[in-house]
């Protein structure tokens, strides 16, 4: 029976040279790169990246971890034995202006739509703020589109994909991660949108027509981890008396510091007024 999205598609994503190897040939920009699979490979990758670099395990990495920041090569060899010497990618330290990320679907008949692209935040490595529409220029939220339409399409993929992107070195869109799945920075649409991302992961697995979502508010959504409960129960109520806040939960009964318990979405008239709402109804959760 037909499986999606496919093997190759997911195996593509699953490994991080893998990934970029991918997008590289297939003509997607992306941060230079080099693997690094034992202590001999160090000078080698730093001819490829520069100083400083970021070291990120192949497989596994999320939310910031299995990553680290390298300024010379002995901190990038010990970094390699820290990691338990398992295989490693170099990746060139951009000069970051600001993240972006756009979910998408795609059928099994080619067809895509795509959500505007949003602007992420993270703390820690760990996502912290989705706003959008994103506040970039028109021009560059259409091109990111278009890449991450492009990157699908390379694939082959069917599903619901999260195509995580970089605005830097004056303008220009690097290609990041691929998340073959509904995304942590598409929950938004949840509350903000004609169609949510879920809704769409439904109809492509059941072949039903991919419609062009919509979106229907500026938004921002930030994410509530483990670390609001360390002086007890968070204070829903504060944000939830705030216009535009909905507050969803994931059922996790322990709460521990980095771990994602839910999410805020908060709607406003702009993006800027949602980043602002959010930023005070995150604050209000632990304000003493």
């Amino acid at each position: 029976m037909p499986v999606h999205p496919s093997a190759a598609a997911v195996s593509v994503t699953q490994e991080r040279i893998a990934e970029k190897s991918f997008l590289r040939d297939h003509g997607f920009a992306t941060a230079d790169f080099a693997a690094v699979r034992e202590p001999d490979d160090a000078e080698r990758a730093i001819q490829t990246t520069g100083l400083p670099a970021i070291l990120k395990t192949t497989r596994l990495g999320y939310d910031g971890k299995g990553q680290t920041v390298v300024e010379s090569p002995a901190e990038l060899r010990a970094a390699f034995a820290r990691f338990g010497g398992v295989p490693c990618i170099l990746e060139r330290r951009l000069q970051l202006e600001c993240e972006i990320s756009v979910v998408l679907a795609r059928g099994a008949d080619g067809r895509m739509v795509a959500f505007p692209a949003g602007e992420n935040v993270h703390r820690n490595g760990i996502l912290h703020t989705t706003t959008v529409p994103a506040r970039i220029p028109a021009p560059l939220a259409a091109e990111a589109e278009r890449l991450a339409c492009g990157v699908a399409e390379g694939l082959g993929y069917v599903g619901v994909l999260g195509v995580e992107l970089f605005v830097a070195d004056g303008g220009r869109l690097f290609v990041n991660e691929l998340a073959p799945r509904p995304h942590n920075s598409g929950h938004y649409t949840l509350d903000a949108c004609s169609m949510d991302q879920f809704e769409l992961q439904v109809r492509t697995m059941t072949g039903l027509p991919l419609v062009p979502p919509r979106l229907l508010s500026p938004v921002c959504m930030v994410n509530v981890l483990g670390d609001s409960w360390a002086k007890g129960t968070p204070h829903w109520e504060r944000a939830l008396a705030m216009p535009g806040v909905r507050l969803h939960l994931y059922g996790k009964t322990e709460p521990r510091p980095g771990r994602k318990m839910g999410h805020l979405t908060c709607l406003a008239d702009s993006a800027d007024a949602a980043l602002e709402v959010a930023t005070a109804a995150h604050a209000a959760l632990c304000a003493t």
